[in-house]
């Protein structure tokens, strides 16, 4: 499979790629183009997606093994599950960045929101209140999108 990556998310498998290597971590043909696939993506794919657009160029692969990758991958926090209330398929984003997450309430679509505000430090106030040290958050913020906004005119 060609994977049509620019010249940033290029350098950034390379990176990923290094950073595996540096943790001793295998790096199978599938899993190197798991990782190309996620970065390539600016959807959030689930499981099944991904092998669905893989299999034409590794037969061979099983479900099981795009799941088995995944979780290495979440594990070394190179992705992160997201998990919608209302439906039990988990979805993928590749982690160049925390940030939080629009989901629309009628068609389930996913958008990564770059917000350039600044919020208030969620992580600083959590551990401060709790005394949890926090390693990772997920904001989801459910809404509308505009095509499902459109459809109910």
């Amino acid at each position: 499979m060609e994977f049509n990556l620019s010249e940033s998310e290029q350098a950034l498998y390379q990176e990923t790629l290094a950073e595996f290597k540096e943790r001793q971590i295998r790096l199978t043909d599938t899993r190197k183009a798991i990782i190309a696939y996620m970065i390539e993506s600016h959807d959030h794919p689930s499981a099944e997606m991904i092998y669905q657009d893989l299999l034409p160029a590794y037969p061979s692969m099983s479900l099981a093994t795009v799941y088995n990758n995944l979780k290495v991958l979440v594990d070394e926090g190179f992705v992160s599950e997201l998990k919608l209330p209302q439906d039990s398929t988990s979805y993928y984003d590749f982690l160049g960045h925390q940030h939080p997450h629009v989901i629309c309430q009628v068609c389930g679509k996913i958008v990564d929101v770059m917000v350039a505000a600044s919020l208030p430090d969620l992580k600083t106030a959590i551990e401060t209140e709790t005394g949890f040290h926090v390693t990772k958050t997920q904001t989801m913020i459910y809404g509308i999108c505009p095509d499902c906004q459109e459809k109910k005119d």
